[in-house]
């Protein structure tokens, strides 16, 4: 089987940027797919963490994400 190294761009309905990682499922609807950064926005939201902290959380997971990968 041949196998192809195709990166799938997306654009996320919620925030409208761009991403390629695997998506993550809205909590809203249960139905559209979103980027990973707002579905952990969406996953701190239901349990009432701020937006200040929301964004230092992910700030968090992108600097792990970057120290991973290089």
């Amino acid at each position: 089987m041949k196998e192809t190294n195709v990166t799938q761009i997306k654009i996320c309905p919620r925030c409208g940027k761009v991403y390629h990682e695997p998506p993550a499922l809205s909590r809203i609807d249960n139905q559209t797919l979103i980027c990973p950064d707002c579905g952990t926005r969406e996953a701190l939201e239901s349990i009432d963490v701020d937006r200040q902290e929301q964004e230092e959380i992910l700030a968090i997971i992108h600097r792990q994400r970057r120290e991973i990968n290089d």
